[in-house]
């Protein structure tokens, strides 16, 4: 399914509900998965990714006796956080996935879970899924880990370091990259009653158990979505004129990729905190080198590279390594996609990009998204300085966000269906 996008006035004026949170969600229901008392999460997202996770932790949870595959699909956060999670429950699990999850590494979070006790084999690439998980009660302990791999690894040993015999401590190589993401999970850990410390460059989390620390009948409530925010404020930045009302996101928020409010204002995107959201209008933008680090907030790179490329403004981009291992290899996708519409991508290293100043095409474009949700929504944006925009295979966006493409109807932009 192919989508042509374009908006007629290049004006946006729009109150959108914002899809709730899948990087809330996805803990959620890991900790109500691990808790002994029952408790309802309210807004829990209908990103692709979540549904996967909810499915697979009820289906698993009417499963003892025998080995049953479990297909995460393209679901990340589903492999990384189950397999962690299998490794704590009686029994043995299969996770498998799509085609392009197979060749996303997952070795870390295996040897890291190993070293704490678990029994995990590769069924078929060392170091990639399909995994068999053999689930039995981990002693925990003491381990080290680069401070740069992925916050989803880290989380996932954090979800269910309270039931571990020894509890859990990380001590981390090197600086911490998404700390923010980290800091997410321990604070939503801390709302169940589990506490974790840092300790300089570590984490310790103690033997406990999640708990309900309100009264009975407790709902956690998940927020909307800030990674979901920034492809707004693209086009908000990229508008004529934009009075965009977004509902369901708090300030201050658990969630690090809130910053894009702060960063926006360098494009010209004011925010303004409301009681049930934000809303955003468009200002004058700085007509100057843009560069920042997005080691603590890698999901916002591609939507900003998009922003600085539509408005010819250089850049350089930081803190991008993990970008390589995600649904795809980030980095080459925004170089190849950018080149279509006459913007340059230096790639200085795996960590950085340049992005030069172009001769920027007027002319519809079509856009390739490599099974990426993030590619899709981030580009959709462009049709604000081009003509059109066509993405390819644009249900993609059900990972994360599925009403993206309604949302864009209900603020004026003509979502059309190609061949």
């Amino acid at each position: 399914m192919n989508y042509r996008i374009s908006h007629p006035t290049k004006k946006i004026q729009a109150e959108i509900n914002l899809t709730s949170s899948k990087s809330e969600s996805n803990r959620a229901l890991i900790i109500q998965a691990l808790c002994q008392e029952k408790f309802e999460i309210d807004n829990l997202s209908a990103a692709f990714d979540t549904t996967t996770l909810d499915t697979i932790l009820k289906l698993s949870a009417t499963q003892h006796d025998f080995a049953f595959a479990h297909d995460v699909g393209g679901a990340g956060t589903a492999m990384r956080f189950l397999t962690a999670f299998f490794a704590t429950k009686i029994g043995t699990h299969i996770l498998t996935g799509s085609d392009r999850m197979k060749k996303r590494p997952i070795g870390i979070l295996v040897n890291a879970l190993r070293d704490l006790g678990a029994s995990i084999e590769y069924m078929e690439e060392d170091g990639f899924p399909p995994l068999k998980i053999y689930g039995r009660t981990l002693k925990g302990g003491q381990i080290e880990m680069d401070g740069n791999v992925s916050s989803q690894f880290i989380s996932a040993l954090l979800l269910i370091a309270p039931e571990l015999q020894n509890g859990l401590f990380i001590k981390f190589k090197g600086e911490v990259t998404s700390r923010p993401y980290i800091n997410m999970t321990l604070k939503m850990m801390e709302e169940f009653g589990v506490y974790g410390q840092w300790h300089d460059n570590s984490i310790s989390v103690s033997q406990q158990n999640y708990h309900i620390k309100r009264d009975v009948g407790y709902t956690y409530k998940v927020e909307g979505d800030w990674s979901s925010a920034s492809y707004w404020y693209a086009i908000a930045a990229l508008s004529d004129t934009a009075e965009l009302t977004i509902k369901g996101l708090k300030h201050p928020s658990l969630q690090g990729d809130a910053i894009v409010a702060a960063i926006f204002t360098f494009f010209g995107v004011k925010t303004e905190y409301i009681s049930d959201g934000i809303r955003i209008t468009k200002q004058n933008v700085k007509d100057e080198h843009f560069g920042f680090d997005f080691s603590d907030c890698p999901d916002l790179a591609q939507t900003i590279a998009i922003v600085v490329a539509a408005l010819e403004i250089p850049a350089l981009f930081n803190g991008l390594h993990t970008l390589r291992i995600k649904e795809t290899d980030r980095i080459e996708a925004l170089k190849i996609e950018l080149k279509k519409i006459g913007v340059d991508v230096e790639i200085v290293n795996d960590n950085s990009i340049k992005i030069n100043n172009g001769s920027l095409t007027k002319h519809p474009v079509s856009i390739e998204t490599y099974e990426d949700h993030r590619m899709a929504m981030a580009f959709a944006a462009l049709s604000l300085k081009l003509d059109s925009v066509l993405i390819k295979e644009a249900a993609v966006v059900k990972k994360s966000y599925p009403d993206f493409w309604k949302d864009l109807m209900r603020a004026g932009f003509s979502v059309n269906q190609t061949v």
